[in-house]
C-alpha cells in the first residue's frame, strides 16, 4: 500500500495514518469481520478465524492490534464477538480505492453533514478529488430506516450496510446524470460507503 497521508492534526475521527503499517493479515481479519457481519451482529472469534484462514494465532494477534487501534469493537455480553467500527470500514474502503489507484493520498476534511464526511484526496495522476464517506446513523439522523427505501425487504440492517447502499445508489445516480450532461460532480470510483 502506497497511501501517502496528508492529514492535519486537528480533532478528526478519520485518520488513515495506521494504514501504511498494517499487514495483509490485519486487512484479511478486517475483511473476515465484515463478511461475518452479513449474518451476525457480533462476529464470533471462531468464525473470524475460519473466514480469515490465518495460521494458528495469527487471527488473535490481528484482532488485538485492530481492537487497540479502535478499528473493531469487542463485546462479550451474550457471546464473545467483534464488529467493525466506522474507522475499520473506512480502512477497508480506502484500501480498495488505493489498490485501484483512485485514492493515493488523503488530505483535510472539507465538509461534514448529518449523513457524511467529505475529504480532499488525490489519485495516482495527482488530480485533486473529493471523497465522500457516508455516515448514516448519527444521533441526529436515526429516522433514516423509516424515511428511506434502503432496506426494501429486510427488517434490520447495520448502519454500515445502509451507508454502503446509500453510497452505491449515489454513485449510480451520479454516473447516469453525468453521462447525460447534467451538472453533477464527475463520479470516479466507489467502494463500500465511499464515493
Amino acid at each position: 500500500l502506497q497511501l501517502l497521508v496528508r492529514v492535519s492534526r486537528n480533532k478528526m475521527k478519520f485518520d488513515p495514518q495506521l494504514m501504511r503499517f498494517m499487514s495483509k493479515e490485519e486487512f484479511r481479519t478486517l475483511t473476515a469481520i465484515e463478511m461475518g457481519m452479513k449474518n451476525h451482529q457480533l462476529v464470533p472469534t471462531s468464525l473470524i478465524n475460519t473466514i480469515a484462514r490465518l495460521k494458528h494465532g495469527g487471527t488473535h494477534k490481528a484482532i488485538g492490534l485492530l481492537h487497540r487501534h479502535k478499528l473493531i469493537y469487542h463485546e462479550s455480553i451474550q457471546y464473545d464477538g467483534y464488529k467493525l467500527t466506522w474507522s475499520g470500514y473506512d480502512y477497508l474502503a480506502l484500501k480498495a480505492l488505493s489498490n485501484r489507484g483512485s485514492v493515493t493520498s488523503v488530505g483535510n476534511k472539507v465538509g461534514m453533514g448529518k449523513e457524511s464526511d467529505v475529504y480532499r484526496v488525490s489519485n495516482e495522476d495527482d488530480e485533486d478529488l473529493i471523497l465522500k464517506l457516508h455516515r448514516l446513523g448519527r444521533v441526529s439522523f436515526k429516522s433514516i430506516k423509516n424515511n428511506r427505501d434502503y432496506l426494501l425487504h429486510r427488517k434490520n440492517a447495520s448502519w454500515l450496510y445502509m451507508a454502503r447502499l446509500a453510497a452505491l445508489k449515489e454513485y449510480a445516480y451520479m454516473k447516469v446524470l453525468h453521462g447525460h450532461g447534467f451538472p453533477v460532480p464527475r463520479p470516479i470510483d466507489h467502494s463500500r460507503h465511499c464515493v
